[in-house]
C-alpha cells in the first residue's frame, strides 16, 4: 500500500516545485522588462544659493560663474574675509590648524624632545610693506601658493648655500606653487608683479611652536656667512617693482593741405549764416533782360 502512494507523493512534489519555479521566473522576466528609471537630475541652486553636492551631476554643478574671483580684489578685503592679522613673521596670518595628536616629550628627537602637535598650518599674505621678515623654523615646511602676486623666496640653507625662486601661478614659467623649506633654513621673501598682494599657506610637521620654534635674522650678520647672498639680504626688504609700461613716442602731426582761399570764404559764410551775394559777372543774363 506504501509503495502504491509513494509516486503519487512525489509527482506532487515535482508538480509544486515546478510551479514555484515558473512563478520566480515570471517574476524575474517582468522585472527585466520594466522600463529603467533614469536618475533624477539635480536641481540648480537658486542665485546666491550653496550648491548641493550629488554624486550623480557633473563637477562643474559644483561651480558658479557668478561667483568667479574677480581681479581687482583688493589685499584688505581678503584679509577681512579669511580673518588676517599682523605676524612678526609674515605680512598677515592666522592659524587655520593644530593636530589634536600631540607627540609627548622625549619622543621626538632635538630640538623637538619638549614635545609639538602632529602638525600645523596657517594662511599668510604678503605685501609691498609688509614682507615675509628674515627667519628661520625649525621644523620642516611647505609653502602653498593660493592666489595673488608671486613672490620672491630667499634661502639661506644650513649648509652654506643660498637658493632663490619664485612661488606663483605661472607654472609653465617655472614658478611653483609648492615650496619645501627644510628645518633651520632662513628665509625672507617680498612681493613682485602687479596685483600688490600674494595670499599662501604654510604647513609644518611637527607642528610650529612659536614660542620655541621661530628666530628671527640678523641680516648683517647672515650677509657675512653667505657672501653670494649679501647684495639680495641688503635690499630684499624692498618689493619688486614692475616694470613701467613702454612709453610710445608721440606721432608728427601730418602737413595740413593747401586750401582754396575762394572755399575757405564760402565756407566761413555759411557758418555765419550770411550767404555771399553772388557776383554781377555771375548773373544768369536771361534775367538781367527780363527786368
Amino acid at each position: 500500500m506504501a509503495d502504491d502512494k509513494a509516486p503519487i507523493g512525489r509527482r506532487k512534489f515535482l508538480k509544486t516545485a515546478s510551479l514555484a519555479g515558473v512563478a520566480a521566473l515570471s517574476a524575474r522576466v517582468a522585472k527585466a522588462e520594466e522600463p529603467t528609471k533614469a536618475p533624477e537630475a539635480t536641481p540648480e541652486p537658486p542665485s546666491g544659493a550653496t550648491p548641493v553636492f550629488s554624486p550623480d551631476a557633473p563637477a562643474e554643478s559644483l561651480v558658479h560663474p557668478a561667483k568667479a574671483m574677480p581681479d581687482d580684489v583688493p589685499a584688505k578685503r581678503i584679509r577681512n574675509l579669511l580673518k588676517l592679522e599682523p605676524d612678526r613673521r609674515f605680512g598677515y596670518a592666522r592659524d587655520s590648524y593644530q593636530s589634536a595628536l600631540y607627540v609627548p616629550p622625549k619622543a621626538l628627537p632635538k630640538p623637538f624632545e619638549t614635545g609639538r602637535p602632529l602638525g600645523t598650518a596657517l594662511y599668510f599674505m604678503v605685501t609691498p610693506e609688509k614682507p615675509v621678515q628674515l627667519h628661520r623654523v625649525q621644523n620642516d615646511q611647505l609653502y602653498h601658493y593660493y592666489q595673488g602676486d608671486p613672490i620672491e623666496v630667499l634661502m639661506l640653507y644650513e649648509s652654506g648655500t643660498s637658493e632663490l625662486v619664485v612661488m606663483g601661478p605661472n607654472i609653465v614659467g617655472s614658478q611653483l606653487v609648492q615650496l619645501f623649506i627644510p628645518g633651520g633654513t632662513f628665509h625672507t621673501a617680498r612681493i613682485t608683479g602687479n596685483r600688490r598682494w600674494f595670499l599662501g599657506g604654510v604647513t609644518a610637521w611637527p607642528g610650529v611652536d612659536p614660542s620655541r620654534d621661530v628666530e628671527l635674522g640678523d641680516a648683517k650678520a647672515l650677509a657675512v656667512q653667505y657672501p653670494e647672498a649679501a647684495a639680495d639680504l641688503r635690499d630684499f626688504p624692498t618689493p619688486q617693482e614692475p616694470p613701467e609700461p613702454t612709453k610710445l613716442e608721440p606721432e608728427p602731426e601730418p602737413c595740413p593741405e593747401p586750401r582754396d582761399p575762394v572755399a575757405s570764404e564760402q565756407a566761413s559764410d555759411k557758418e555765419k549764416g550770411r550767404p555771399k551775394p553772388p557776383s554781377p559777372s555771375t548773373q544768369n543774363p536771361g534775367s538781367s533782360q527780363a527786368r
